[in-house]
């Protein structure tokens, strides 16, 4: 005996499964579909727009050679070298100024020393101003020294009036203290 099994015909409800099958994969192809079309519209835009700003630059570039804005930089660029360099040379010549004053100073000084007890022609005023200014200094020194002196004896009298302080205060917290040991005779 031979069994033959004979296909069954589709059900309906097997017809509804292959319907939603087909549905969702017809659902999932078109989704991917439309983000493989999305990648690519955007790939596109996003390459035209870098030509464009490339572009745009190269022009800019373009302008900007032809118009003599290339020039007005150098041109700028050097003026600016330029006063960096003057500004370089003034400092050190007014380093050199102030060295050749330093030198000229000392030179009164030895002179000054070497001939103040006798001053010869018109340096003797200059000599007597060079006196005035010392006999000034050492008044405005001693001004000074007596004022430190009575700060420094004002701060000794306050030091000894925050002894005393201290002294009355000890004194009244021994008497706070033993108050009660006296009030009960």
């Amino acid at each position: 005996i031979e069994i033959k099994i004979l296909p069954q015909p589709p059900s309906p409800v097997n017809r509804f499964r292959r319907t939603e099958l087909t549905a969702g994969l017809k659902e999932n192809i078109m989704s991917d579909y439309k983000d493989f079309v999305g990648n690519i519209l955007r790939r596109a835009k996003d390459l035209a727009d870098r030509e464009m700003v490339n572009g745009m630059v190269e022009r800019v570039k373009d302008a900007a050679q032809s118009s003599g804005i290339a020039d007005a930089f150098e041109k700028g660029s050097q003026r600016a070298r330029s006063f960096g360099s003057a500004t370089r040379l003034t400092l050190d010549l007014n380093r050199d100024y102030k060295e050749l004053e330093r030198v000229f100073c000392e030179i009164g000084k030895l002179f000054y020393e070497q001939s103040s007890s006798s001053p010869e022609g018109f340096f003797a005023p200059l000599f007597e101003q060079v006196e005035a200014i010392r006999t000034s200094i050492a008044a405005k020194e001693a001004e000074i020294e007596a004022y430190k002196a009575s700060f420094e004896a004002a701060a000794s009298t306050a030091s000894a009036d925050a002894d005393l302080n201290t002294r009355i205060d000890d004194f009244e917290s021994i008497v706070d203290q033993t108050e009660p040991d006296g009030s009960s005779t």
